[in-house]
């Protein structure tokens, strides 16, 4: 099959491409760089079946030949790296969403928009199914990315409806793993390179929110079953670990992990909307898709920072 990836040289994105070469597809990466790295690309830059393309999707999506899949992941997705581009992320995730499901209309193709546990916002419902119908802050500082990717929702749903588009909606939870931006402002980037540096780790508010992290290969198998799974168009699936631990929890095992005596500090909370409690309920991933998490949190945190030491430039730890 021939996949085209939005947002293809971002973290999730570049482990997709792999995956998606792995299996034998010809691959199409769309990334504008503004968060994306070319770097987590450069292993593929000789493949025969891998063509990267520098575009934004926000204007008309312009690919000669058939198209069999899309996978649209293109949106920054850390606090920081939305609320730096408010704009921007509302656009890709309303005008980007709009001009790839015509693209979908057009060419036949499958479509997956690749959504988030923030369309649930600070959730009253725990843990999160989905359909629940959240709790968000329509014109908060974090509404760009929670209301744009809502409305990415509803406007997949409505392109099936109308016009018969092959699509589904993933709600993404907490992801790690190699290629993370080590500045991308999320809890496992912070805490690696803060253990690493031996900064002090930062822990905003008293530390008991929770969060629920799933190994970016899991994640990866997810969307490529969501998308394949028969009887899965209109359909919206949760994809994330229901391993639910506090912040604090996860400091303290990153900090063993990576051997580190750094202090834990404690910060104030920096956005009211942040949610307090965040578990998926993947009921139905497991039951429709077959899916669920198999890497331990140890295992997936030990692989993540290995590459942040190498790309750290803090070389392997000597036994």
């Amino acid at each position: 099959m021939r996949s085209l990836v939005t947002g293809g040289a971002g973290f999730l994105g570049s482990h997709l491409c792999d995956r998606l070469l792995a299996r034998g597809d010809e691959v199409v990466c769309f990334d504008n760089l503004t968060t994306g790295q070319r770097e987590n690309l450069a292993h593929l830059e000789s493949h025969p079946r891998f063509q990267f393309v520098q575009a934004d999707v926000i204007q008309p999506v312009l690919i000669d030949g058939r198209i069999d899949r899309i996978f649209h992941l293109a949106s920054p997705a850390s606090p920081p790296g939305y609320m730096q581009r408010p704009l921007e992320t509302a656009l890709v995730n309303s005008f980007g969403t709009y001009h790839l499901l015509r693209l979908a209309q057009e060419r036949g193709a499958r479509f997956l928009m690749a959504s988030t546990s923030e369309a649930y916002g600070d959730p009253e419902v725990h843990p999160q199914p989905e359909d629940y119908w959240g709790h968000v802050n329509p014109v908060g500082e974090r509404s760009c990315y929670d209301e744009g990717k809502r409305f990415a929702e509803a406007l997949t749903m409505i392109f099936v409806r109308q016009f018969g588009v092959d699509a589904r909606v993933v709600r993404i939870f907490n992801c790690y793993g190699p290629r993370s931006d080590p500045n991308d402002g999320r809890l496992v980037p912070n805490f690696v390179t803060q253990a690493l540096t031996g900064k002090p780790l930062t822990v905003y508010g008293d530390g008991q929110q929770t969060r629920s992290l799933c190994y970016v290969s899991d994640l990866v198998e997810g969307l490529v079953r969501a998308m394949e799974a028969p009887g899965s168009t209109g359909r919206v699936y949760n994809l994330g670990n229901p391993d639910e631990r506090t912040v604090l929890q996860f400091a303290e095992i990153i900090r063993r992990v990576t051997g580190s005596n750094s202090p834990i500090v404690y910060l104030p909370r920096m956005s009211p909307d942040d949610p307090h409690r965040r578990c998926p309920d993947i009921t139905r991933a497991r039951h429709e898709l077959n899916w669920e998490p198999t890497v331990q949190l140890e295992d997936g945190l030990r692989e993540t920072v290995a590459w942040f030491r190498e790309r750290l430039g803090l070389g392997a730890v000597r036994n």
